[in-house]
């Protein structure tokens, strides 16, 4: 599911604000190749974290798991909609890789 700037900024913390502005147009576009291959391992193991936090929730919020915290998580949906928006990012940015390895193919 697709959100708004406005709607992924609300998901995510401050840290991954960034990530996620440079993972749109046009700051996309202007990054060299290792930038872009920098915010795409940045952005993935954000997205990792992210789904092992929901699961860890979920477990907890079915009482499987032991509370990692103070209190048990009673909810994961926050953490899910933050991995969603974190995957959507990475989803522009292999686009991005896509499409510039095919314009270097019709290049050569």
């Amino acid at each position: 599911m697709g959100y708004s700037h406005k709607a992924e900024r609300k998901r995510v913390g401050a840290d991954e604000v960034e990530l996620l502005d440079k993972s749109h147009h046009p700051a996309l576009g202007k990054l060299s190749d290792a930038e872009l291959t920098e915010l795409r391992k940045l952005v993935r193991d954000r997205r990792d974290r992210a789904q092992t936090m929901a699961n860890q929730q979920r477990r907890e919020a079915r009482r499987k798991a032991e509370p990692r915290g103070a209190q048990a998580a009673y909810d994961n949906t926050g953490t899910l909609r933050k991995a969603d928006v974190l995957a959507g990012a990475i989803r522009r940015i292999n686009a991005e890789v896509v499409r510039r390895a095919e314009k270097a193919a019709r290049g050569a």
